[in-house]
């Protein structure tokens, strides 16, 4: 039995099988002439129900209300918004920094006298371990079990300290290796939707779950209805230690979905699609809504695929209300029932809960249909996740890519690049010519997390096994799913032996291919690849392509679902039109068409019906801390200090604190800036953040050498991102990027101005810093798009770089930069360092101290060798009023340290 009592404070309960549930109303927000809770957007009425539950605490005052509860879909809405999450998430590779920055914390606190406990995290904080599993065996049925061994040999360190950190830290626990994909997790079994905490007098407060996670698809969670977004693993660690996130009121953008999609479309292909369609209208920081009658033609899983790839699109979130289906997805993922009614019953009774048919459309600052009977299969590529490509028209696309100049979608192949190469494969004379597909990897959170896309390329598998179909053997072929439960209902299914038929075995729990963790090619394959610098793609169904992500070799990279994955295995090359010519020669010479292959979307269903249960959800989560033996083993200590250890080359206690005073001083203006890059437009952070493998001949390859390391321990930058001197060196050094100040070359080049001599960024940093010069990087438009890392901000930092000039930031990386003390500016509308006559042989000044506060006007002059100036106004991109604090401090890290001292 539920009864409500309604009281005219905020606070208010219902209650349930004898038991009080406490919340905050937000109707008590309504007066009685404008009754508007029911006309906002359903993510700022989340945002308000945060605001309304910790007003006066965290800095939270009733005017940061009053403004939000004013939201206007069409005045610029005015004010900010203190966002205090219920929890954060981490991955392993970005988690591990942050818990080096807390312990570095923990350390520098007790080096000026103080109780280094005082560092702890104030919200629940899970960290899963997903993103260290390399595809090093591939196309074995052992290869999971070889993946897994190799995963814990080179990352033992890296796990002690992870499993030191589990013992010392309150609210702090770790999903272990091989369980599977962060995001699918949350989804699947950390995120709870509505929170319930039980208080001091032991009374229970619900409210909506909300996080923030130091992975940008951490907006996958937006499908449940559960509001978070990445961020940089600096103002994670501020969160976890209770600092909210300030941010402008958002504007959100509404996406109503009519029909239903057709026969041969995914949600991958919506998913697509939508970040081809929101890129063009430009939602680069805003909130994204998905409402609409198509929605009830959604699966969450489908929804959870259109979320995933907010990051891709550009904006903050990609937030779906909590419906019927929320509740059933719920159900079927085996959450208790009384849970689940708790849920249901408190979201209608504060105005969260959405019913797509039924109910009144809020108000959207702007409002996009997407028609979802219109979508087709397509893929995306070759070098970023916008441009969309139908599948009808690949062929084609390839084609031009191949001969169109160098750029986005260009390689500009000389005549004799675009001949085929023969070599000789494990006995077998092989031909490869450019499209050759020489990477087709099931893999990313962003697909494997639905039944429908997984068992689709299952059944495509089955079909192609049946008729004799093969895979090439220069086709690296692999299968990472999202969760066990992946697993578990393609084996039900009967579709893993198919699968696996076909070279894609099990590989591993983890993130895999889609952030460069893809392995090395057969020493053939790359043999060829680089004596004859051929063009060969990669086939994915992950999130990201930029270049040099996927794999150093291989050039082309294409997103699309998991059964076109199988399908481009198949054929072995991009270069084929898939719906018209044969995949491939089956049995008795007979050629075989997409036709002969594609399920529909009934024979889909069934299966999906049959053999995706609660039970295997249940099955798979109830040992989800405490399956993996070798995890389980790992031996710490419970000191509350971490040791340190000098010889280390994975964790290290940062340099962020060296000579940080007490009390902060005040910033001065910025004298004799040189250039240390200079950039054009999208410019990600896999461009600038150490990412994929180190290479022998790199700085940090030379570092490793020199400390004794082989290069086949090398590892990746990812797992050495607990180590600052591995990290710097492999800032800016991405193969494929390209610095204006050394145009002929690709790579982590530039000029050393003093003495003209090209050398690496390092190199010329180190340079810059013997001589006492502070640096700055000019850049285009999107600077900073991609993967929330904030090593992208703190390696420059390292660097000596004070600041960046850049045409347009992407958020996370913008915000990154300010919480590691680096001055972010923007260009003036029309200004780029070209116009202005910027070479980037200048010294830089600006005119930057403590009275300019949020998008002001900053004067910046740069000085030519012959003395001749430029100057110019650029716009400060102080985005909120703590942005200001922060910069003060000198970034956020040294402002905590102040504030715990004074407490």
């Amino acid at each position: 039995m539920i009864l409500t009592t309604k009281t005219q404070t905020a606070k208010t309960y219902f209650e349930m099988n004898h038991q009080k549930y406490y919340y905050y109303a937000l109707s008590s927000l309504e007066s009685s002439k404008q009754h508007y809770i029911n006309k906002l957007p359903y993510s700022i009425r989340v945002l308000l129900e945060s605001l309304l539950r910790q007003i006066n605490h965290n800095g939270i005052t009733k005017e940061h209300i009053d403004q939000l509860a004013k939201w206007s879909p069409n005045q610029p809405n005015v004010g900010e918004v203190p966002f205090k999450p219920a929890r954060v998430i981490l991955q392993d590779f970005t988690g591990v920094p942050a818990i080096v920055d807390l312990a570095s914390l923990r350390k520098t606190i007790a080096d000026f006298g103080g109780d280094p406990t005082k560092i702890n995290p104030e919200v629940p904080v899970d960290l899963v371990v997903d993103h260290s599993v390399q595809v090093d065996v591939a196309g074995v049925k052992q290869a999971l079990q070889l993946n897994m061994k190799m995963e814990f040999q080179r990352n033992q360190e890296r796990y002690r300290f992870l499993s030191w950190a589990q013992k010392v830290f309150d609210n702090y626990r770790v999903v272990p290796p091989a369980t599977g994909i962060v995001h699918q997790v949350n989804i699947e079994y950390l995120a709870s939707v509505v929170t319930q905490k039980k208080l001091e007098d032991d009374t229970i407060l619900v409210y909506p779950d909300t996080l923030v996670g130091t992975d940008s698809h951490t907006t996958m969670v937006n499908a449940l209805g559960v509001l978070g977004w990445g961020v940089g693993g600096i103002e994670a660690e501020a969160s976890m230690l209770g600092e909210p996130s300030y941010f402008p009121i958002p504007e959100v953008v509404g996406v109503r979905f009519i029909n239903e999609l057709s026969q041969g479309a995914t949600a991958t292909d919506l998913a697509l699609k939508v970040t081809q369609v929101l890129r063009q209208q430009k939602v680069v920081g805003k909130f994204v809504e998905f409402f609409g009658a198509g929605l009830v033609n959604l699966s969450l899983a489908d929804r959870a695929t259109v979320a995933n790839m907010a990051p891709e699109y550009g904006a903050t979130c990609g937030f779906f209300p909590v419906d019927d289906e929320t509740i059933r997805y719920l159900r079927l993922t085996g959450r208790e029932d009384e849970a689940v009614a708790v849920t249901e019953y408190y979201l209608k009774e504060n105005q969260l809960f959405y019913d797509p048919i039924n109910d009144q459309e809020p108000n959207y600052t702007k409002v996009i249909e997407i028609d979802l009977s219109m979508i087709e299969a397509n893929l995306a590529g070759p070098k970023r996740p916008q441009d969309l490509i139908p599948l009808s028209k690949m062929k084609i696309a390839f084609e031009q890519a191949v001969q169109a100049p160098v750029g986005l979608q260009g390689f500009g192949l000389s005549e004799k690049q675009q001949e085929s190469v023969t070599f000789d494969l494990e006995g077998v004379q092989q031909q490869l010519k450019p499209g050759a597909v020489t990477i087709a990897a099931i893999t990313s959170c962003t697909n494997t997390s639905n039944p429908f896309v997984m068992l689709s390329a299952g059944l495509v598998a089955k079909k192609a096994a049946l008729l004799g179909l093969n895979v090439p053997n220069y086709v690296k072929t692999s299968l990472a799913p999202g969760s066990k439960v992946v697993t578990a209902y393609l084996e039900k299914a009967g579709l893993l032996p198919y699968l696996e038929q076909l070279g894609f075995h099990l590989v591993g729990y983890g993130c895999t291919t889609c952030i460069g963790n893809s392995g090395a090619l057969k020493p053939e394959v790359e043999a060829a690849i680089k004596e004859n610098d051929l063009l060969t793609a990669g086939v994915l169904s992950g999130n990201r392509n930029f270049e040099g992500r996927i794999h150093p070799l291989v050039k082309a990279n294409y997103l699309a679902s998991p059964p076109l994955v199988v399908l481009y295995a198949l054929a072995g090359t991009v270069d084929i039109d898939v719906l018209n010519e044969p995949i491939g020669i089956g049995e008795n010479g007979i050629p075989i068409y997409f036709n002969d292959l594609w399920p529909s979307r009934d024979e889909i269903q069934a299966l999906i019906d049959e053999c995706v249960t609660p039970e295997l959800y249940q099955q798979e989560y109830a040992r989800v801390f405490s399956d993996n033996a070798e995890w389980n083993s790992i031996q710490t200590d419970d000191e509350p200090l971490y040791g340190w250890e000098e010889e280390s080359t994975y964790i290290a206690n940062p340099p962020y604190f060296t000579g940080m005073t007490k009390e902060r001083e005040p910033r001065k203006p910025l004298k004799q800036l040189a250039v240390l890059a200079k950039f054009g437009d999208s410019v990600t952070t896999d461009h600038i953040s150490p990412a994929g493998s180190i290479q022998k001949n790199s700085p940090a390859g030379h570092y490793l050498i020199e400390r004794g390391v082989p290069v086949r321990e090398f590892n990746s930058y990812g797992a050495r991102r607990g180590h600052h001197e591995v990290m710097m060196r492999g800032t800016l050094a991405n193969i494929r990027i390209r610095n204006q100040l050394v145009p002929d070359v690709e790579g982590g080049y530039t000029i050393f101005t003093p003495t003209q001599e090209k050398m690496t960024i390092y190199d010329a940093a180190m340079n810059y810093q013997k001589q006492g010069t502070k640096l700055i990087i000019l850049a285009g438009d999107d600077y900073g798009m991609g993967s929330s890392r904030d090593w992208a901000a703190k390696g420059v930092q390292l660097l000596g770089v004070e600041a960046v000039i850049a045409k347009s930031y992407e958020r996370i990386h913008r915000s990154n930069l300010v919480m590691m003390g680096v001055l972010p500016l923007q260009f003036k509308s029309g200004d780029d360092a070209d116009s202005l006559g910027l070479t980037g042989t200048e010294l830089f000044d600006i005119a930057i101290d403590e009275t300019k506060g949020i998008l002001d006007t900053v004067v910046v002059t740069a000085t030519k060798s012959n003395g001749e100036t430029i100057q110019f106004e650029t716009i400060l991109r102080f985005d909120s009023a703590v942005d200001i604090t922060y910069y003060q401090h000198g970034g956020i890290l040294p402002m905590v340290i102040r504030k715990k001292l004074q407490r």
